[in-house]
């Protein structure tokens, strides 16, 4: 990619953000205490609620604990709360340089904890509406958004794909010439890898981080990266239904680079490791953490292949190994720009399925009619909406916010240098989505 200048000496002293006096002698850490307990109370909730830990690679022993006493929902709220009130009394001046990480620090370990509280009372049956219940977990609501604005957009779609029959059928007839044959999936997958890692720049990731990837079935999601500590991801790829040309770099991206493993990675080489900060050798997935996870890996997409630079990738790379005609890219692509402004539909589906106004027939509906979904792909995200409830909102609305953030820090500086110093200073720091607006 053609830059104006080198964006290597920005985008590392961003990421030197996490570690800006790391060289220096440190005091003991004030807060080593209530970060090992957050640790051991989120590994608690785990005995309760198998989708609640999503990576741990602290002190084996400490899961074995976990898993020996099984403690009660009630006392893991108990110490939780007494936590809480641990952090409220740290007192600590850090060094004026560094003041604003410990400021996140303390923030974050305090949103969490807040968190964990609010899944440990569903877990005991409270019962939350979907804004209340992304607002506790995730420190976020997602807008309402007024069917008309839907609507507007399936009536410009239906002009760029005239014919007969229902307009997702002529959408599902569209898509199918877009589809990578099976026996080319991992090839294409792997060159759009390549890809993307090419488009990041050198920002000091260390020279043992890899992952895996394996193809699975019977998911309810799409794709996913398991952490596995010491800079190693098993990233899955779900192949129960067709995997259209675009899901090679969207994945990619998203779950390794720059996404979810570069993510982890950093999190963990600059402050688990970096500083000993064990609250980051823990991801506990409903939770404030996943906003940011999900936000950057969506946004990174587009931080890495800018729409222009994606096409030509797409066009000269990707479709000829996956057999597509090369020629039909820009039409693709300008289909699908229609469809994402339709994102917002499948969080209405969830807020009206949680909320009781629909049942699961009708949320199956919801997404046919106004979010585009065949009836196999509608199904499917009604069982991850099962599954994880309003974590919906982590992929759009943390995107949007992520993006918003970014340009915001930006400012008049609008160059890619500029943009991947800012998206790397997310991923290196414990933000919160609240701090993002």
């Amino acid at each position: 990619m053609t830059q104006e200048k080198d964006p290597r000496p920005l985008f590392l002293a961003a990421v030197a953000i996490a570690g800006v006096v790391m060289s220096a002698q440190q005091p003991a850490d004030p807060y080593r205490s209530v970060a090992e307990q957050y640790v051991k109370l989120v590994l608690a909730v785990g005995q309760h609620d198998a989708d609640y830990v999503d990576a741990f690679y602290g002190p084996a022993e400490w899961r074995k604990d976990a898993e020996a006493a099984k403690k009660p929902l009630a006392a893991i709220d108990s110490q939780a709360a007494a936590v809480e009130a641990e952090i409220a009394k740290v007192a600590f001046k850090p060094d004026p340089r560094d003041a604003e990480m410990w400021t996140l620090r303390r923030q974050y370990l305090s949103r969490q904890l807040a968190a964990l509280r609010s899944r440990v009372a569903m877990l005991q049956g409270k019962k939350m509406t979907f804004d209340e219940e992304s607002r506790a977990l995730y420190d976020a609501v997602a807008p309402s958004i007024p069917t008309s604005e839907f609507e507007a957009v399936l009536k410009q779609l239906e002009e760029k794909l005239p014919g007969t029959g229902t307009l997702i059928e002529r959408y599902d007839n569209f898509k199918k010439g877009f589809i990578i044959p099976t026996a080319r999936v991992d090839r294409v997958f792997q060159e759009a890898i390549r890809g993307c890692r090419g488009n990041i720049p050198s920002i000091g990731l260390p020279m043992n981080e890899r992952f895996t990837v394996e193809y699975v079935t019977g998911k309810s999601w799409s794709g996913y990266n398991w952490y596995q500590g010491d800079y190693k991801s098993l990233i899955q790829v779900n192949t129960d239904l067709p995997i259209y040309i675009d899901r090679a770099i969207d994945l990619a991206c998203h779950e390794g680079y720059p996404g979810h493993h570069v993510y982890n990675v950093l999190l963990e080489q600059h402050l688990a490791k970096g500083r000993g900060w064990i609250e980051y050798t823990i991801y506990p997935l409903f939770s404030p953490q996943s906003l940011i996870a999900e936000g950057t890996a969506n946004y990174g997409i587009e931080v890495a292949f800018p729409l222009p630079a994606r096409l030509l990738f797409e066009r000269d790379v990707l479709f000829p190994l996956a057999g597509l005609d090369a020629t039909r890219v820009g039409e693709y692509y300008t289909v699908l720009a229609l469809v994402d402004r339709l994102s917002y539909a499948g969080n209405e589906a969830a807020r009206q399925y949680i909320d009781g106004k629909i049942d699961r027939a009708g949320a199956v509906a919801w997404l046919e009619k106004y979010a585009m979904y065949t009836k196999p792909r509608a199904e499917q995200r009604v069982k991850f909406i099962d599954q994880y409830r309003s974590y919906v909102i982590n992929y759009n609305l943390g995107k949007d916010l992520v993006r918003a953030y970014v340009e915001k820090k930006m400012g008049r500086d609008k160059t890619p240098v500029r943009r991947w110093r800012e998206f790397a200073a997310i991923i290196s720091s414990p933000r919160l989505p609240s701090g993002l607006k």
